[in-house]
């Protein structure tokens, strides 16, 4: 058997080397670990399948029963009872953050883990949980290409049993379909008996991390020393970089494009092993003895929804001196550490020069922006659901900023930028200041009152005014898409025009940063969980009113109103004060009577070559686009119709040639609002007959919800069929033609090849994709399925 084992790793190799599909994470390529072949599975060949049919459901903090499956360490954490995601929290929960919270497995067990590989003190004879689970999944194997039972429930909020090795004979037999892979076709032969063959030896997993080069140390140390100087200045400005970089995954450009590394803060100083430092947040007190500023490598499976690439090399480090480092500032005293410095970025760094910071956010404004809604809290309904399906986004000019080019500007207001964390007291719901908006209410009449006093009130904001990424960095334009409970962020300005539009300045980029990552805390009580959400409520209210100032007076009444529909949404701006100042004017000569459209697409054309300016599927206009559409999904694009709604958020569409490599578009569904001015009851607020699809080449999104997998040759069928759905039972016809159920005998093929092609593509962006929401058309509609 384990002579087979080696010979299918061969091939596997050998496929790599023909067909250009790589393995999906550095470390599968990696040398065995120190086990014995003869008795144990390659660690290589058990990771592969792992990352292939496991780490797509169990990698984030909403992986069932909190079964971290990237690394070794989550598989020795095991799995737990308790839920991150708990909406009716009254008191914060201890943090379970692997790698961070705890370090060993008897600390892990103190907090209420248990096992699922096989243990010393288990003396089950039936196995391990994993085992046990494996073993379930090929006793009641799934039927092929139907709907899977209704009692295997797919709602992400459907309530976990996570039984506990003593548990698991009488989960097992109320929940005989309940096995692994669950609710999804079963493993293959090989893959099966190849994880029995290493649980049974005892699951060995490796003990060492591969050795870094010596140009990687070289460029380790050297920001290690940079970032730990002792000089006030750098000390202020490495812990300004460590509290908006904690999530990164750092990538030194030129090495291995499979390798990232972590900014950390530990108790022992370079050129010892790191000692993690936990605190809640980036911006917590790290104790009173020293600290450093550590690089650690990232030695987990790369999964797309948390990974955030930062590049971080020579050049790098060269334009920090240029940004905090060349500019003449004094520091007298460092900040203190504490949520209340913490809800208050602009008054714990107020000494480093506003343009510094803000110019720090727009290099890298798509990694920002990312930053808002991926990362390892995946399940990010609390940030998107203020957010439309889809809009662009625009960054107000430092040169047009007043709280940059106004020294005292941040300084008066400093007191209304107050973010909610910074409210929250540790009593039961504190004393819900939070939840309150008055603090922006009073920052919105400052701000209004400083731009009537400034010359900008005389002439109105131009396109000037608008960053337009100084001629070279095409993150100055960005689309935005909403998937439900999570979204995707990508340079340039995609799909139809959007019904809204956002223009970020520096003070709201930096609040909803530390409202959405920084002073988010996914282990927090219901109060924190509202007040981030209210928050962020306002901070796009704000946005969209800075877009507005763009616009012609005259108009801008009509487009807030067409955002903010019904009786509910007037109540709800009454309250929240909107205004937009009429006398405020435009300061750009319009030529059309569609301002909004001629506004977007002339900063498309203010690129210079950074962005496209048509969208050929979506967005196409003659001359630049003829009749002819060679991937012949045009007709699908930005159309509406009653077939549109029954798409999901994200599908994939995979479309193969005899002769050439296929092809994946992403078939994004814009579901139309009233408004989204509401935290709950979103389905009251659609407005499906104005729903759209925007296609685009690639992969777009980290939670695709469906794979089409087609022919060429079936492109316009597929296209038709599409717009002929009428109904449910048409819809399950029409994914049952061209797409694959969970239980399709190709859905794992399928989901290899675009996870490879992904990969091969974009090998420094690309992570294993989630499945975790992958629907299964039912006929009864039900929504957790379709």
């Amino acid at each position: 058997m384990l002579r087979t084992l080696r010979n299918r790793r061969l091939l596997a190799y050998a496929l790599v080397a023909v067909f250009g599909f790589p393995v999906l994470d550095q470390a599968a390529a990696q040398s065995d670990s120190n086990t014995d072949e003869d008795q144990s599975a390659p660690w290589a060949d058990v990771q592969d399948i792992l990352n292939h049919r496991c780490v797509v459901c169990h990698s984030c903090y909403d992986a069932p029963c909190q079964l971290k499956l990237t690394s070794p360490d989550g598989l020795l954490r095991g799995a737990s009872k308790q839920a991150v995601y708990h909406t009716e929290r009254l008191t914060d929960a201890q943090p379970t953050r692997l790698g961070i919270d705890a370090q060993t497995v008897p600390e892990w067990r103190a907090l209420g883990f248990f096992s699922v590989l096989p243990s010393s003190d288990q003396k089950d004879e039936d196995g391990s949980l994993l085992e046990r689970y494996l073993t379930l999944g090929r006793q009641e194997p799934l039927a092929a290409n139907v709907p899977i039972p209704p009692e295997l429930g797919l709602a992400l909020d459907r309530r976990l049993a996570c039984p506990t090795p003593q548990e698991f004979d009488t989960y097992s037999a109320s929940n005989p379909k309940a096995g692994m892979p669950y609710a999804a076709a079963p493993l293959s032969e090989n893959e099966y008996q190849l994880l029995m063959t290493w649980a049974q030896s005892g699951a060995p997993t490796p003990a060492a991390t591969p050795e870094l080069s010596e140009e990687v140390q070289a460029q380790i140390a050297s920001w290690e020393e940079f970032l730990n100087s002792p000089d006030p200045r750098n000390q202020l400005m490495s812990r300004y970089i460590y509290e908006h970089l904690f999530l990164a995954r750092l990538h030194f450009p030129g090495t291995d494009p499979r390798q990232f590394f972590q900014l950390v803060r530990s108790a022992t100083p370079p050129g010892s092993e790191i000692d993690i430092i936990a605190t809640r947040r980036p911006f917590d007190d790290p104790g009173s003895a020293p600290f450093y500023y550590r690089i650690e490598p990232f030695n987990e499976t790369i999964v797309h929804k948390d990974h955030l690439v930062y590049p971080f090399g020579p050049e790098r480090m060269a334009r920090y001196h240029q940004l905090f480092l060349d500019p003449t500032w004094t520091v007298e005293n460092l900040p203190s550490y504490g949520e209340d410095e913490g809800g208050n970025p602009f008054s714990t760094f107020a000494e480093i020069p506003a343009r510094s910071r803000y110019q720090f956010l727009l290099d890298d404004a798509l990694f920002f922006v990312r930053s808002f809604i991926r990362g390892p809290v995946c399940h990010g309904e609390t940030a998107v659901d203020v957010i439309e399906d889809r809009f662009w986004v625009s960054f107000l000019d430092p040169d047009a900023d007043l709280s940059v080019t106004d020294p005292s500007f941040l300084a008066d207001s400093a007191a209304f930028l107050e973010l909610p964390v910074g409210a929250l007291d540790g009593r039961v719901l504190g004393d819900l200041q939070g939840l309150s908006h008055e603090n922006q209410v009073k920052y919105l009449e400052f701000r209004e009152t400083r731009y009537r006093e400034s010359a900008v009130h005389e002439t109105g904001f131009s396109y000037d005014a608008i960053w337009d990424g100084d001629g070279t960095n095409p993150q100055a334009l960005i689309t935005v898409f909403r998937h439900f409970d999570n979204a995707s962020a990508m340079t340039g300005f995609h799909g139809g025009i959007p019904e809204t539009a956002w223009v970020i300045d520096f003070p709201v980029f930096e609040r909803i940063y530390y409202d959405l990552v920084a002073g988010y805390d996914v282990f927090g009580r219901v109060e924190h969980q509202l007040s981030t959400r209210l928050y962020m409520d306002e901070l796009r209210m704000e946005s969209e009113d800075t877009f507005l100032f763009f616009m012609p007076p005259d108009v801008r009444p009509t487009l807030h109103e067409t955002w903010y529909q019904g009786t509910l949404a007037e109540l709800h701006t009454y309250w929240h004060r909107r205004y937009v100042d009429p006398s405020f004017p435009t300061g750009i000569q319009f030529e059309t009577d569609t301002p909004k459209q001629e506004f977007l697409l002339e900063l498309l054309n203010r690129g210079n070559g950074l962005w496209a300016i048509n969208d050929p599927i979506n967005r196409c206009k003659k001359p630049a686009c003829s009749d002819d559409d060679p991937t012949r999904l045009r007709a699908l694009a930005n159309q509406t119709g009653e077939w549109v709604q029954f798409f999901p958020d994200a599908s994939i569409l995979l479309v193969e040639t005899e002769d050439e490599p296929p092809t994946l578009y992403t078939l994004i569904h814009d579901k139309a609002h009233y408004n989204v001015a509401f935290l709950f009851n979103e389905e009251d607020r659609r407005d499906p007959q104005a729903d759209v699809l925007s296609i685009l080449p690639g992969i777009v999104g980290s939670y695709p919800n469906f794979f089409f997998k087609i022919r060429q040759d079936q492109l316009d069928p597929f296209v038709n069929a599409a717009k002929e759905v009428r109904s449910q039972v048409d819809w399950v016809k029409f994914a049952e033609t061209y797409g694959l159920r969970r239980t399709s005998p190709e859905f794992w093929q399928t989901s290899d090849q675009v996870m490879a092609m992904f990969l091969a593509n974009n090998p420094v962006q690309a992570g294993v994709l989630d499945l975790n929401r992958y629907k299964d058309p039912r006929p009864d509609g039900n929504p957790d399925n379709n």
